[in-house]
């Protein structure tokens, strides 16, 4: 019989959905190279931490350094006092040998190192009696002799070297000795020459054991660095503390003018004490009523302004079919009239469709403006779209000598469903009349070049690019194409009849649509519009197009209309 299956075990939902929005906090959140641009808190505090460990380093260095110093050179200065006494004394000693052979000479001797060791405290210190080369063995007394056998048994050949050199002058050397445990003690040794009986002048040296001074001086580097630790701490915290003080106001002022961009005009910042932060948010305050006072009144005068343009354009539809209709009634009559009279009729006639459709665009911004404009969308072939517009402005291209081109690509223009057709949920009326706008404009400023007609569909956009060869823009002009009633040249008239509303409306057109109208140029070299629109209302349109905004010296035509 199988054993019973152990349990499942589960975390509570609470603890699994706290867990959960703390992961996402902290993969969502600003990465550490954007929290360092944002944050000015941040980056003040990590620079005067970081300043502030570089000069306790180089402080806590120094004073180590000092101290480490000190600490030799005192024990140094005691140690070759104490050896200095230890050597007298044992020549003293050593005069006052009365054994008659080499062996008693050797016992004495020993005796006496261990004597000149210390006792108790005092004995931190091994004393050597080492003999010198090339002495005559049947007078020696040893190679070496130690007071203890836990001590050093041999020092540097460069400090006996000296000792040699020198006689009974002090010569010292620090040394390092690894003991039994296998730690490094740290000694320092001091030699000089006594005259042993019988044996002649030997090297005696007093190692002294310097450990109780290094773990003193490791007590030091360690509270050093403790403090030094500790310090920098402080110092991060209060820095934290200080910056936050100055800051905070900052973003507190950063947050209103958010806020106040978000249309909150009347946020305020909280203004504490008297302080040269609290003169800021005061005048911080003060700006902000003055521009909420100011933007009032535009908003204002721009509602005034637009009422008035929406009144005025209402208003003069009354005059103005009467005015047709008497126009009319005289253009129909104008061969009874004299030649000067006929063509005034004539020019009277003209100018009432310009008025009439200045009016009828006047009215259409007034709207955009009123933010009343709605799409009446409906899923449509753009490319038959572009093919009427063609056909519409044909008898104009032909009047000012310019071919019409229109290139549809065949690789992008299949649906997700396979049927064929550059199709797309728009307005079927405002698309025309951008791509009218777009076809007119480039046939009155090609200067009688071709102009070029590009349609491309993708799975989320579909684009329709306008191409001339004539004036073109400079980037001064591009900036401004599309502010209403403007005119790159002043001198230029308008032979085509325009209102100078044409190409703002069709920004706000596509706009509309959710959308984009692109312009680019170069003086000489002609201008490309660029219209790009989503394919569903729903769609969201991306920084891509399906053509690019600046097309190919040569692009081979597909179907030409």
């Amino acid at each position: 019989m199988l054993p019973p299956a152990e349990p499942t075990r589960r975390w509570p939902s609470r603890l699994t959905t706290r867990l959960r929005v703390r992961l996402a906090r902290l993969t969502s959140g600003p990465g550490p190279r954007q929290r360092w641009r944002r944050s000015l808190q941040l980056r003040v505090v990590a620079t005067t931490t970081l300043l502030s460990l570089l000069a306790v380093a180089v402080a806590g260095a120094y004073l180590a350094g000092r101290i480490s110093d000190q600490l030799f050179d005192s024990r140094r200065d005691q140690a070759l006092t104490e050896a200095r006494r230890g050597a007298l004394d044992a020549q003293t000693r050593f005069d006052q040998f009365t054994a008659s052979n080499t062996y008693e000479v050797q016992l004495q001797a020993q005796t006496l190192l261990g004597q000149l060791e210390g006792v108790g405290l005092d004995r931190d210190r091994t004393v050597l009696l080492l003999q010198l080369p090339r002495t005559d063995p049947s007078v020696s007394i040893g190679t070496a002799l130690s007071s203890a056998t836990d001590g050093p048994s041999t020092v540097p050949d460069a400090l006996r070297a000296a000792v040699r050199r020198n006689g009974t002058t002090q010569q010292y050397q620090s040394i390092s000795v690894i003991d039994a445990e296998g730690r490094v003690r740290p000694w320092l040794a001091v030699g000089s020459l006594v005259k042993v009986p019988i044996s002649g002048d030997y090297e005696l040296y007093f190692l002294f054991d310097l450990s109780r001074e290094q773990a003193t001086l490791d007590a030091v580097q360690r509270t050093l660095l403790v403090g030094a630790f500790v310090l920098v701490m402080l110092v991060g915290g209060v820095t934290a503390a200080v910056v936050h003080q100055v800051v905070q106001p900052v973003r507190a002022a950063a947050a209103v003018a958010s806020r106040m961009g978000d249309g909150h005009l009347g946020d305020r910042m909280e203004v504490k004490g008297e302080d040269d932060l609290a003169r800021l948010a005061a005048s911080f305050n003060a700006m902000a009523a003055s521009l909420e006072q100011q933007i009032t009144e535009l908003e204002q005068l721009g509602t005034l302004q637009q009422r008035f343009v929406s009144d005025v354009s209402h208003e003069l539809r009354t005059p103005l079919t009467t005015i047709r209709m008497a126009g009319e009634v005289i253009h129909d009559a104008r061969e009874d009239f004299p030649p000067a009279v006929s063509r005034s009729a004539e020019l009277l006639y003209t100018q009432l469709d310009r008025f009439e459709d200045l009016l009828a665009d006047l009215l259409e911004i007034s709207r955009y403006d009123a933010g009343a404009a709605a799409l009446d969308a409906e899923r449509v072939d753009v490319a038959l779209l572009v093919r009427r517009v063609v056909e519409a402005a044909a008898p104009l291209a032909e009047r000012r000598g310019s071919d019409l081109v229109v290139r549809v690509h065949p690789a992008l223009t299949a649906d997700d469903d396979g049927a064929g057709g550059c199709t797309a949920e728009v307005d079927r009326r405002r698309v025309e009349r951008i791509l009218r706008n777009l076809v007119v404009n480039a046939i009155e400023h090609g200067e009688g070049q071709p102009v070029e007609i590009d349609v491309a569909v993708d799975a989320v956009a579909v684009a329709v690019r306008v191409r001339d060869h004539g004036v073109g823009l400079s980037p001064t002009d591009a900036a401004r194409v599309f502010d209403r009633f403007w005119r790159a040249d002043l001198a230029r008239a308008r032979t085509t009849g325009g209102t100078g509303l044409g190409l703002a409306i069709s920004r706000e057109d596509a706009l509309l649509h959710g959308g984009r109208l692109e312009v680019s140029g170069r003086p000489g070299q002609g201008a490309t519009f660029l219209l790009t629109l989503p394919r569903d209302r729903e769609a969201q349109l991306g920084a891509g197009s399906p053509l690019a905004l600046r097309p190919l010296l040569q692009i081979t035509a597909v179907n030409g209309v």
